[in-house]
């Protein structure tokens, strides 16, 4: 009798862990179903003025319009950085670029500048039952040292958590000219290998210096080594020539692939997230004919339509897979506009009254605010009510918020927990941020902006920007004064000294207020 209530027992309480065991299961299971699909659309060098929701420019963009006047249009969204790879960096994995000392414009042959050992954004979410996938520009490095591209480039996209990448390697402008999938070049002839420098060049191959004859792209600045599609590039590059991009059928390209994807996995009825990075109007800019002269501001102009466009065609292609109420969509740029950003391609001559940084001061590179405000949208069809939110909140929060909203503990170092305030439940965003531009940071905290003291150029000549460089320390109150034309500095020493204090906590610097040196 005594061994049958043992065994009854065991029986017992094994069945009590196997309903355990499969509850568990299901409830993940179900938690996974009932997450949302996350798709965040990437801009790069988008203005604040660029996008017609924000009233500032001149462009109309219809499709960028319904994600903000159907969702949250944001007046104070930052990325972190006024230049693209500390931007790209910083959103991905959660901390801020300057933490990493190479967290900046890369060559196309740069190492990934990701550790693969860290948590990252899409790692967080593949941990939490997301298909994730990258489709567009990428631009934070590759491999670990010298580059073989005519074999599988590792690591790479896929070792710090997408599934999937289909990707540009580093920028339009820049060698080499190929899409890379998962890992290897796309359409690469073994008889025609690929060889890439950013020193020299390889012998006999033209370049944009020595033979301007053979391009259809003239080249202002920086802009003058090996030709592709009649583009001067920078770098050089030699071979592999069946797997070079067509400029003007990159976004078509980028596009095929990204309804592709959403198609692939509305079928599978698991959530996925899609980073979708796109060129646009980021230079060489050559919109397919399809847009050419259709905003009557030049290339740029139409390079923005073309980028509205494809945002409506994935926008369609949500709804005819019956996903889009399901779908998490946001959108950003990687920093503020430029106008001349190194080939003549008639932007300047043909900008008119359009206004790319709307009513700030400054642009891409810049510590103004141009340099790092920008277009900032958070859109759920029936879960986010339409509305304009003043809430600071940047695209190092990505990584905390989308963290709390799919039951996951992961957050980053630099990332705070904005889950309400880009639901629209909350006007409350961050209290402080520290913003780089080539190396150099400022503060955010509040209604102010501090400008430390920095050698340099006040302009950057080139691109006709302000840098925000002075002698002296810069203080403005955005509330009032949003174009930053009165420094405050003098007339309000407190503040002054109590915004020193939050940028030197922010930072982990120990020394005193009054050590801080001009740099």
């Amino acid at each position: 009798m005594k061994k049958l209530l043992v065994r009854i027992f065991s029986l017992s309480f094994s069945a009590v862990i196997l309903f355990s065991a499969c509850s568990t299961i299901q409830s993940q299971e179900e938690k996974q179903k009932s997450n949302p699909n996350i798709l965040l659309i990437y801009l790069d060098d988008l203005g604040y003025g660029d996008v017609s929701a924000y009233k500032s420019g001149k462009l109309q963009t219809p499709n960028m319009d319904r994600l903000a006047n159907e969702g949250i249009r944001f007046t104070n969204g930052y990325a972190s950085s006024a230049t693209c790879t500390p931007s790209r960096y910083a959103l991905l994995t959660g901390t801020y670029p300057w933490r990493n000392q190479d967290a900046k414009i890369l060559p196309g042959t740069a190492p990934l500048i990701i550790d693969t050992a860290q948590m990252t954004l899409p790692k967080m979410l593949k941990n939490q039952g997301y298909h994730t996938a990258i489709i567009g520009k990428w631009h934070l490095g590759l491999g670990s040292g010298m580059v073989d591209w005519n074999e599988e480039i590792a690591p790479n996209p896929n070792h710090v958590g997408f599934e999937y990448s289909h990707i540009l390697a580093a920028t339009q402008d820049r060698v080499p000219t190929v899409y890379i999938e998962n890992g290897r070049v796309v359409n690469l002839d073994p008889n025609d290998p690929i060889q890439v420098d950013y020193e020299k060049n390889f012998e006999g191959e033209p370049t944009g210096l020595d033979n301007p004859e053979l391009l259809t792209m003239k080249w202002h600045h920086g802009h003058n080594n090996s030709i592709v599609n009649g583009i001067p590039r920078i770098g050089f590059m030699k071979g592999g020539q069946s797997a070079k991009w067509s400029d003007v059928d990159m976004a078509d390209h980028f596009l095929e692939k990204g309804k592709a994807y959403i198609q692939e996995q509305a079928k599978s009825k698991n959530p996925f997230f899609l980073f979708f990075p796109m060129q646009q109007p980021h230079v060489p800019r050559t919109p397919h004919p399809r847009f050419e002269g259709k905003s009557g501001m030049g290339p740029r102009g139409d390079a923005i339509l073309e980028a509205d466009w494809v945002i409506g065609q994935l926008l369609e292609t949500l709804e005819q897979e019956g996903i889009l109420e399901n779908t998490l969509i946001i959108l950003s740029s990687d920093n503020g506009p430029v106008i001349n950003d190194g080939y003549f391609d008639d932007a300047v001559e043909k900008l008119g009254d359009h206004t790319p940084a709307g009513p700030l001061r400054g642009g891409k590179y810049s510590l103004f605010e141009a340099g790092t405000k920008v277009p900032f949208i958070s859109y759920w069809k029936g879960k986010i009510q339409p509305q304009v939110s003043d809430a600071m909140v940047t695209q190092i929060d990505f990584l905390s918020s989308l963290s709390a909203l799919v039951g996951s503990s992961e957050t980053g170092p630099d990332s705070e927990n904005l889950l309400e305030a880009f639901l629209g439940k909350s006007e409350k965003g961050r209290e402080a941020v520290i913003l780089e531009a080539t190396s150099r940071t400022a503060l955010r905290a509040g209604d102010w902006a501090m400008i430390p003291p920095y050698q340099g150029p006040a302009v950057q000549n080139q691109v006709n920007i302000e840098l925000g460089n002075s002698s002296d320390y810069q203080l403005y109150n955005l509330k009032e004064d949003p174009g930053q034309q009165n420094n405050l500095v003098a007339s309000n020493p407190q503040k002054l000294e109590e915004l020193k204090k939050i940028y030197l906590d922010l930072k982990g610097i120990s020394k005193n207020v009054e050590q801080l040196e001009l740099k």
